[in-house]
């Protein structure tokens, strides 16, 4: 993904050049990155994707591998559930791919980026800002991290426990980069912020109901399954009770809705239409002693002018000879 010129900011001090021996963010590891040189200037015109920028070393840690259908489908595909949980909650809900999270120094210049692969906010609309600033910006109700042939446990998730990022998601997709260690096994985990530090849960706190397991399944199906789209509107239903929204809030839906309505009512009408021109041609049969069976009145075409129905009753004398003289017609 290109990254658009629209974040430069000015430095309020000089560059401090990084020695060759000088680790570059001790006790840190990002695994799958190449650590590149980067000044500020170079970060502001960089257009490529990166896991984290570090202003003090003049560091960037970018991905090693090529970026592939397998790491960006989980973040695209959880785009596509979200947009879906929001139509049935009534009010939107927004996903921003791997925008700049920025904290800045004592002097309020760039102190450290990182990027993650999808972040997603119930409620707060960022389209205003270039980047997420902490201590500026309300935090995204979930970052997603997809550990394709990377791993952020020893790095990018502590920067995230130590910003206070409330959750985060960490998805290892079915798919199996060559990269990938054994041990690493695919699945999704959910940290949730607890007294300054992550523990895994089971089941997401910004999504109630939404569990791990059932997280990762729908970020690896080829297609949504029955099974997770009733997930998807449940946690839909569940989100627009507690904000007093639901599918009629969605302009699409309740288009949807309307149309649907209206188709039904129309068939609804043509059906008692037709149920009393079935009921009036019996009612002839019997008073002038024609026994006419249910199947052959069941099959009378809906097209049939009335007056020719009443015509044919009136006149046969046999169930055999009404249905011949529809048949003429």
């Amino acid at each position: 993904m290109a990254r658009a010129r629209t974040r430069t900011v000015a430095s309020s001090r000089p560059a401090v050049p990084r020695r060759a021996d000088e680790p570059a963010l001790a006790g840190l590891e990002f695994v799958g990155c190449t650590a590149i040189p980067m000044t500020l200037e170079a970060f502001n015109a960089y257009e490529g994707r990166l896991e984290v920028w570090d202003a003090e070393t003049e560091t960037a840690w970018v991905v090693r591998e090529p970026t592939t259908a397998a790491h960006e489908g989980p973040s695209h595909g959880l785009a596509g559930l979200i947009e879906r949980i929001a139509a049935v909650r009534g009010s939107p809900i927004r996903c921003y791919g791997a925008t700049d999270l920025l904290v800045r120094d004592a002097g309020g210049a760039p102190r450290r980026v990182m990027q993650a692969d999808q972040i997603v906010y119930l409620r707060v609309n960022l389209l205003d800002s270039s980047a997420m600033v902490v201590g500026e910006h309300a935090f995204p109700d979930v970052v997603l991290e997809v550990d394709h042939t990377t791993d952020v446990r020893r790095g990018k998730l502590r920067l995230y426990e130590s910003w206070g990022f409330p959750e985060v998601w960490v998805e290892v997709p079915d798919r199996r980069a060559p990269s990938r260690p054994r041990r690493r096994l695919a699945g999704l985990t959910i940290h949730l912020l607890e007294a300054g530090a992550y523990r895994e849960s089971a089941e997401s706190r910004a999504f109630p109901g939404w569990r791990a397991a059932a997280i990762h399944d729908a970020l690896n199906e080829g297609a949504p399954a029955g099974w997770t789209h009733a997930v998807l509107e449940h946690l839909g239903r569940t989100l627009g009770a507690r904000d007093g929204t639901g599918p009629d809030d969605d302009p699409l839906l309740r288009s949807l809705r309307d149309q649907s309505r209206a188709e039904g009512l129309a068939e609804g009408r043509a059906e008692g239409e037709a149920r009393g021109r079935v009921e009036a041609v019996r009612e002839i049969l019997r008073s002038r002693g024609v026994a006419c069976p249910d199947d052959v009145l069941a099959r009378i075409p809906a097209a049939l002018p009335g007056g020719v129905l009443v015509a044919a009753a009136l006149a046969c004398d046999s169930a055999q000879d009404f249905r011949a003289r529809l048949l003429r017609h």
